[in-house]
């Protein structure tokens, strides 16, 4: 057994470079199939355009900080504002759940979007905040657990969008996404899609590896339409 683990050492040190290019081969393999896999299950139900997206009650629009840490507003914010607003104003929906961040006292996604909202003519009785919606699984889960909504429209970017419907489909909710307009500087779009790019695995890792389950549930909350 000695000489054995001694052999697999030397076999190891003398090859470590191919092994290491090899694991970085398989994991690029992994991830890009992931994304792949994101991307080819959910395309067909993605829409650009207000005229074409199909009418449900609710939407549920997943939240992002309103300000850059320069004191900058994010675009990505504001885009998917309009978008949501949009819906609302073509009588596409009757009611948005906005669900995002809220762990800290100082940092309150839902209350930022109810805020827009408003500002831009959406009753306040049309709009529920979800504070729990620390991720884009818990949003999702908590839609259908918490809200009772199994059939939505989700407002945010393309690229998040096909994240959001793959957890909804592995989860049995009934969802199609309305793309927000996209942020054209190249910075954040390379930032932006280098992160999507891990968050697809991590999504698929989550669902059918470690059943990653939402931090918090809690009970029902009613919709009146």
């Amino acid at each position: 057994m000695y000489f054995q683990g001694q052999s697999t050492l030397k076999f190891l040190w003398r090859n470590w470079k191919k092994i290491a290019v090899y694991l970085f081969l398989l994991l690029n393999v992994v991830f890009w199939g992931s994304n792949l896999w994101v991307e080819w299950q959910t395309y067909a139900r993605l829409y650009d355009e207000i005229d074409t997206i199909p009418a449900k009650k609710v939407a549920l629009l997943l939240g992002t900080s309103k300000r850059l840490s320069d004191g900058r507003i994010n675009l990505y914010f504001q885009y998917r504002i309009e978008a949501a607003v949009a819906l609302y104003q073509a009588g596409k929906i009757r009611h948005i759940i906005a669900s995002g961040d809220n762990r800290l006292k100082s940092y309150n996604e839902p209350i930022a979007m109810q805020k827009a909202l408003i500002e831009r003519g959406i009753p306040k009785e049309a709009i529920t905040l979800d504070y729990a919606g620390f991720r884009t699984l818990d949003s999702i889960v908590r839609v259908k657990e918490i809200f009772s909504q199994n059939d939505i429209i989700i407002v945010s970017q393309a690229f998040h969008n096909e994240r959001a419907l793959f957890i909804s489909d592995f989860y049995g909710i009934q969802a199609i996404g309305f793309n927000a307009q996209d942020v054209l500087a190249r910075e954040w779009q390379l930032k932006m899609q280098l992160r999507e790019y891990f968050a697809c695995f991590k999504a698929v890792l989550d669902l059918y590896i470690l059943r990653t389950q939402p931090r918090f549930l809690g009970e029902k909350v009613e919709i009146s339409l």
